[in-house]
């Protein structure tokens, strides 16, 4: 195998095979490409979403937003998110919500032209619970505590 073939194989390998989810959705809207990361995520087969836009994964209350901004970006060929990590919420097949964490990734064409846009997605919601714990425990902690009162005794909560 020369050296193209072996990038391009490598290539398909990582997205193929990636636990995150990668996601390619054109400048219509419609994902094109969905990952095994993407189906074990969020319980949908490729065959499910392929063709489909993003609804699906996306809850009611922000769908309006985010079809706003991607038209937005598909238009203009630019995104403040292009250099950011996003956190947002997000729906499995089954219902759940889950803490997503993202980058996207303009795809253009050798003109310049956008083709659509691919999104490495982390689900972080097991993270994103402790730390909510964390949090819960340390307001519960702080509201027991007299002001000035000195944490001797007191068992840490990490």
């Amino acid at each position: 195998m020369d050296q193209t073939g072996f990038r391009d194989w490598l290539c398909r390998r990582l997205v193929e095979e990636s636990r995150d989810a990668v996601i390619f959705v054109d400048k219509d809207g419609l994902i094109r490409l969905w990952n095994a990361g993407a189906e074990a995520m969020f319980g949908y087969q490729a065959v499910e979403m392929e063709g489909q836009g993003l609804d699906r994964i996306i809850p009611e209350a922000l769908r309006a937003r985010h079809n706003e901004g991607f038209r937005r970006v598909m238009a203009t060929g630019e995104s403040r998110y292009a250099s950011e990590l996003l956190a947002v919420p997000g729906l499995r097949k089954d219902g759940a919500r889950i803490s997503l964490e993202f980058t996207i990734t303009l795809i253009k064409d050798d003109e310049g032209s956008v083709l659509g846009a691919a999104a490495i997605i982390r689900d972080v919601t097991a993270r994103w619970q402790r730390e909510q714990e964390v949090k819960k425990r340390l307001a519960a902690l702080e509201a027991g505590l007299e002001p000035g009162a000195k944490l001797e005794g007191i068992l840490s909560i990490f």
